[in-house]
């Protein structure tokens, strides 16, 4: 009686067959044994001699698998009430990167925090802090703006802005966020058009008020080394972009904003890298977490 294991083999050695409705039956077969089966078919593509077909549909079996997982991941962030950020930047990470070690990533992390936290101490001003968070995260660990591969894929992903220490203005940002929130530092993602910017206030307030200036204390601009602007300076900026002023160019988004928006530029990086397949799958992604 053949095993589990030899029927699996026997389904994989005919993914080469020519007549598609067949191929169509066990490929949905395969994949409907889940991430499971990615090894066998990964030996498989290596040390069996098919063909270019073989390896071709091998190839594409496994990432459908992987695409379900990362759907499922994101659909679950959807679902949760805090949507925590770092988990989100960690499941769309897999879309291209689905053998990323999360627990390494949090190290990375959780090393430049406690960088931070051991140069802060009581008494510093708002300002202050700034500055010791800049020096750790911009001198010491060496994080800057990806000026010359702006539009590079891996921008956009966190683990890859961790190991290159380069990013773009949102992830960058968003590493900023991630360890703003960790040290309890009152720091929030702002959407502005074109250039994604952070906010720093005491309160949690950001409500516009009576003279429609936002209750922030200053703004952030992560991919120039955390340098401070005004509200002055965002006025000119959308002058410059012909865009009347809007609340939310202003004032504090969400973890899901920003997700959206970090799925945007993606797409837009795929485009600017011929890689047509791949931006529509990123959409495929957004409309799962719009749900």
């Amino acid at each position: 009686m053949a095993s589990a294991q030899d029927e699996i083999k026997a389904l994989i050695s005919l993914l080469d067959d020519p007549d598609e409705m067949v191929f169509d039956q066990i490929r949905l077969k395969i994949e409907s044994m889940g991430e499971e089966i990615i090894p066998v078919l990964e030996d498989a593509w290596e040390h069996q001699a098919y063909g270019i077909l073989f390896q071709s549909r091998v190839e594409n079996i496994i990432h459908n698998i992987q695409f379900d997982n990362v759907k499922a991941d994101l659909g679950k962030w959807a679902a949760t009430e805090e949507k925590d950020l770092l988990d989100g930047m960690l499941a769309l990470a897999k879309y291209q990167y689905p053998e990323i070690d999360d627990d390494e990533i949090r190290a990375l992390i959780n090393k430049i925090e406690k960088d931070i936290w051991l140069e802060f101490h009581d008494g510093l001003t708002a300002l202050e802090k700034l500055k010791v968070f800049n020096h750790i995260m911009f001198d010491v660990h060496g994080f800057e703006g990806n000026k010359k591969h702006y539009h590079s894929t891996d921008n956009s992903f966190i683990n890859r802005v961790l190991e290159s220490k380069k990013g773009n203005p949102i992830s960058l940002a968003v590493l900023y966020l991630i360890l703003a929130e960790r040290l309890d530092l009152p720091v929030y993602g702002v959407n502005l058009p074109r250039h994604f910017i952070l906010a720093w206030g005491d309160l949690m307030d950001f409500s516009l008020g009576d003279s429609d200036e936002p209750k922030i204390l200053f703004y952030i601009n992560p991919f120039s080394g955390g340098s401070v602007f005004g509200k002055r300076d965002i006025d000119a900026f959308l002058k410059e972009l012909k865009l009347k002023p809007n609340p939310i160019f202003f004032l504090p988004c969400s973890n899901y904003d920003i997700m959206v928006r970090s799925m945007n530029n993606l797409i837009h990086s795929y485009e600017q890298d011929g890689q047509g397949h791949k931006a529509e799958e990123i959409r495929e992604l957004q409309r799962i977490i719009k749900l």
